[in-house]
Formats: C-alpha cells, structure tokens, sequence
C-alpha cells in the first residue's frame, strides 16, 4: 500500500507549502459537505491531502465542524495517515506559548456533536483506549525536533464545546485534578472517527497561551493568541515538511493496529443491517463490511 498522509490544518494553517501537482479537489461524501476542498498533490514522492478544519477563512465554529464528512472525505481520497494540527491553551508551566505537544490521551467534554459513523442498523464499538498512533506521532516528533520546535512527547488533551474559552474554576479543576495537560476544542470527535476510518491518527497540539489558571498571565486574550498562532502555523508547516522523509512512500501494515481497528467491532447481523446506513459506510467501513458481505 501507498502511504498518503492527510493533514487536517487548525486555526492559523490553511496551506501546505511546497506541494507538487497541487490542485484544490471537491469531495463527495454522504455524510454532508466537508470544511472545505482538499488540497492534494505530492511531497517529497509521497502522496498528500490537506483539509483546513475550520475551512478558509475560519467559517466553521468546533461544534460545527463536520467532522464525520472530513474523515470520510479523506479515506475516500486514500489517505493513510492522518496528522491533526491544531491550536490548544497549556495547563503545564513547561509546555509554554510557541511549543509543540504530541498529544497522546483525551479527555472528552464534548456534547453537541455526533461522534461515531456507526448507529441503528449497524453497531460497532471500536477500542480508543489508545486514540492516537504511536508510530505516527513519533515521526512528527522527529520532524518537530529536526525543524528545531520545542515539542513534547506525550499529553492529555481535554477537549471542551467551546465556543468559549474555559471559566477560571474549570482551569484549575482540569489542571488540578483531571491531569490535563492541553485545552482544546476540536480533536473530538475527530480522533474517534479516525479510528472508527481504520485511520492512523496524531494529534500535533500548537500552544498559544496558559488558558486562565496561570497566576501571572490572566485570561485569555485572543489578540496574543492570533500572534503566537501566526509563529505557530510556520513551525507547524516546517513539520509538515519534514514527514514525507520519515513515513516513505511504502506502508507497511500499522504495528497498533490502528488499520485494523473494526476487524471484530461490528456486532450487528449481517441479515439486520440497515443498507442505507451501509451504503453510507462504503469508504470508512468497506473492507470489513466488504468480505463480511
């Protein structure tokens, strides 16, 4: 199998840099419109795909991401590999504004979003107890490194509604006592429907503030913020670069098993199946439920 990474860009990365053959592409996906077009064409001789997650221009708030068509839009395309970019506020003293955090737990506060492919007619349950892919996000911390970025391996990502920023007293209790290390409002459920894709996933959190329970930083002010984006977006885009290098043009099988993940998550009958929810699941599902059918 060919690799093909697929970038899924946050607030400040709207572009990839350097892409050969680069043309915009419309994506058809029967669950709803995507965030935007894909941006596709090569790197280094590996295939890419790039899809700003709040579309150009940020017209998408995090509740209203289609993150259901995203994902499915970038299977159908082909991609293997799926690196989520993406801006966060820091609990931790050391992981400061401006550094880099491959993220490798969550924390889940979502509500208002619909977080699987699957449902009536056809009820599957995949593992995330570890959500992202370890292979994956040690390229990405080694071509963070080789880009000369401060970037920490390993963090728990709370994932909150949002739209608004955290209240001091959820700060401190996400801080204090669930042992968050980074905030955001956007990685799920992505990750969860990449893993529900067969999708190998990495989260890449971009630090721009110490959301509001540092004693000597205050709120969070959304101009700062804008500015570290901005230095974020080109450290974020220099790791891009450096990833076709460290994941080749080859894929070999994922050693997690992250392209394996509905091997026996599907628990409904073959005869109770609903088609119209299987016709939708051609692309996220089509290999189980192909030699299943």
């Amino acid at each position: 199998m060919d690799t093909m990474i697929g970038v899924i860009g946050g607030s400040g990365i709207y572009e990839i840099d350097g892409l050969e053959e680069a043309v915009w592409r419309d994506v058809d996906s029967p669950w709803g419109t995507p965030s935007d077009q894909v941006l596709t064409g090569t790197l280094d001789g590996v295939r890419m795909a790039f899809l700003p997650r709040h579309g150009r221009g940020h017209v998408h708030s995090p509740t209203s991401v289609p993150y259901r068509a995203n994902i499915d839009a970038l299977k159908r395309l082909g991609v293997t590999d799926v690196i989520s970019v993406s801006a966060c506020g820091s609990f931790r003293e050391e992981m400061a504004p401006g550094d880099f955090v491959v993220v490798d737990q969550f924390i889940d506060r979502t509500f208002a979003r619909e977080k699987s492919f699957f449902g009536t007619g056809c009820v599957a349950h995949v593992s995330v107890a570890h959500p992202t892919c370890p292979r994956l996000g040690a390229a990405c911390h080694q071509a963070g490194q080789a880009a000369g970025i401060t970037i920490h391996q390993g963090g728990t990502y709370l994932a909150m509604e949002g739209p608004q920023f955290s209240t001091l007293a959820e700060s401190k209790m996400y801080r204090e006592h669930w042992g968050a290390d980074v905030i955001g409002m956007t990685n799920m459920p992505e990750a969860k429907l990449a893993r529900e894709a067969e999708l190998c996933y990495a989260s890449i959190a971009m630090v721009t503030d110490y959301d509001s329970w540092h004693p000597d930083h205050g709120e969070v002010d959304v101009n700062d913020i804008i500015r570290t984006l901005m230095g974020n977006a080109e450290k974020g885009r220099e790791m891009i670069r450096g990833l076709p290098a460290r994941l080749g043009a080859e894929r070999a099988p994922c050693p997690h098993g992250c392209d394996r993940a509905l091997e026996y998550a599907i628990l409904t009958a073959p005869d109770q199946r609903d088609p119209d929810l299987l016709a939708r699941l051609d692309a996220v599902a089509g290999r189980v439920l192909g030699a299943a059918g």
